[in-house]
Formats: structure tokens, C-alpha cells, sequence
């Protein structure tokens, strides 16, 4: 068990080190694979029966989803002992790890109810009766804003850095998922000034645009709270997530003929096939399909 323990600790050195993978990676790698030590205790962590029972293990206690990515870790952890050759032999070479994920559909946020939550969002800054009330009322329109209009992760918005942020050029430089970067748009001159505005107004050296009371860059979790208070303060009766909003943003600009690969682009996808799952879910595209093409709607009974 300390032998394993050693190689966990090296392998996310090296996953931090020469990886360069996010610190939400590293975050979930420190818990599922200290989850596979308790899990291996005094166990033949090298053969394949073990290997066998932990992933049956996982698909007992975790979603489909979750226990994929467990596994993942794992196996990837096994890669590295094979090719540095601290194991001789890999037990999931000996394993046919082959599970297919239910589809799950994105949930959306109905477009009306987006721009309830906008226009509640305006309101609270218009009214606001201090500078700092209006400087956290201008933060959180700036939120929702970007989350809509760019379509960008939750964990990219609460980690954006003013650098990042090209206001004359109107680009966004994102660090994504595997520390892939692509760049966003702003095609809103609105939120260009409210950006600047709000830059001028924080009062903070800080790295980070969105801060919060404490001067701290705004957190995922309070990006998430803030989220659904605004929501139910608008009168949205559904549970809004931030992802709900990237989800929103990919489906709305499918329904208005986007190119999937552009799309994919957009969203940070390396895959097209992740991709295209929204095309599931363009139901509005798909009911103005059969209105306008359906010969049936051209009988004249």
C-alpha cells in the first residue's frame, strides 16, 4: 500500500509538473486516486481480478459518467507505471473495459427566462443605492453575460484574468479544459463597456476580473449561488445551473443554422462527436422544419 501511495504522489507531480493539466484536473485526480488507494489496502493492486472489482465497483456507486472518469484516472495511472516501467506488466492490457454511456440531453434554458434574468440582473444595477452595490450588481450582470452570450464554462469565468481580455479587439483568450486555449468574442458592444466599466470601478490589482467582497477571485460556487438567486428573485421557476447556459448558448445558435463545427469551436470541444449531442435537442429547429417543409401543411381541406 505505501509503494502505491509513492507512485500516486509521483504520478500527479508529473500530472502538475510536465502535464499542465488545470487544477480542477489535478483536483479530481487527487480524489479519485487516493479513493483507489483505500480501495487496494492490502489487495494484488497489479492483477487483473483487482483491476476487474474496483471498475465493478464504481459502476455500482457512481452514474455512468462519474465512474467513466474514475476509470479513466486510473487507467492513465497504469499508463504511466507501464512506460516508466515501474510495473512490468499492465492488468488493464488484460481488460475489455467496454460500457456504453446512456445519452443524457443537456437541459436549456427556455430563451424568455434568460432574458427575465438579464433584465432582473439591470434592474438590481440601475437601483442600486452605493458604489459597491453597484459595482457587485455590475460584477454579477457581467457573469450572466458572459455565460450567455460566450457560452464559456463556469470554472472559465470565475479564472478569467484581466489579461486575458483584449477589450479593443473584443477577444477573449480562454484557458480551457487540458489547458487548451481558444478565443472568444464579445460580439456585444454592451458588454465591452460594462466590461471596461466595471474594470475601472473594482479597484484591485488583482489578476483576476471578477472579484469578490473580499478582493478574492469570484469562486465557482458562488457563481452557482448567485445564479439561481437571480433566477428566482426573476421569477424563473425552474433550477438554473451556470451550465445550463452553455448548453443554451450551443443549442440557440444551432437552431439559427450555425455550422456544428463551428460550434465545436466555440464551445472548446475536441471532439465533434461531443458536439452533437445538441443536435438531440433543437427541437424548435426541428418543429420550423415540419411546418414549413411537411407537404401535409399544404393540403387544403
Amino acid at each position: 500500500m505505501q509503494k502505491l501511495s509513492i507512485e500516486i504522489e509521483n504520478y500527479l507531480t508529473v500530472c502538475q509538473d510536465l502535464k499542465g493539466l488545470s487544477p480542477q484536473t489535478i483536483k479530481a485526480y487527487k480524489i479519485d486516486l487516493k479513493q483507489f488507494n483505500l480501495f487496494e489496502q492490502q489487495k494484488d493492486w497489479l492483477s487483473k481480478d483487482f483491476i476487474t472489482e474496483y471498475i465493478d465497483m464504481m459502476h455500482k456507486q457512481y452514474k455512468p459518467k462519474s465512474a467513466k472518469r474514475k476509470i479513466a484516472c486510473i487507467k492513465a495511472f497504469y499508463h504511466y507505471m507501464e512506460m516508466e516501467n515501474i510495473i512490468d506488466v499492465n492488468p488493464f492490457h488484460k481488460i475489455n473495459i467496454k460500457y456504453k454511456e446512456p445519452i443524457v440531453l443537456p437541459k436549456t434554458i427556455p430563451l424568455l427566462s434568460i432574458e427575465s434574468i438579464l433584465k432582473y440582473a439591470y434592474i438590481q444595477y440601475r437601483s442600486a443605492a452605493s458604489n459597491y452595490q453597484k459595482q457587485i450588481a455590475l460584477r454579477n450582470i457581467i457573469v450572466l453575460e458572459l455565460l450567455f452570450s460566450t457560452g464559456m464554462r463556469v470554472s472559465e469565468v470565475s479564472n478569467l484574468k484581466v489579461k486575458s481580455i483584449d477589450l479593443k479587439s473584443r477577444n477573449i483568450y480562454i484557458l480551457g479544459k487540458g489547458s487548451k486555449e481558444r478565443i472568444m468574442c464579445i460580439a456585444n458592444e454592451g458588454i465591452v463597456h460594462l466590461i471596461d466599466k466595471y474594470l475601472k470601478v473594482r479597484q484591485s490589482n488583482s489578476e483576476y476580473l471578477l472579484l469578490n467582497k473580499l478582493g478574492n477571485h469570484f469562486s465557482e460556487q458562488s457563481i452557482r449561488n448567485m445564479v439561481n438567486c437571480y433566477a428566482k428573485a426573476a421569477g424563473v421557476e425552474m433550477h438554473i445551473t451556470p451550465h445550463m447556459f452553455r448548453h443554451t448558448f450551443a443549442t440557440a445558435l444551432l437552431d439559427e443554422d450555425v455550422n456544428i463545427r463551428y460550434i465545436q469551436q466555440l464551445l472548446g470541444h475536441s471532439s465533434i462527436v461531443t458536439t452533437q449531442i445538441y443536435t438531440h435537442i433543437s427541437t424548435n429547429k426541428i418543429r420550423q422544419i415540419l411546418e414549413d417543409k411537411h407537404p401535409r401543411n399544404r393540403f387544403n381541406i
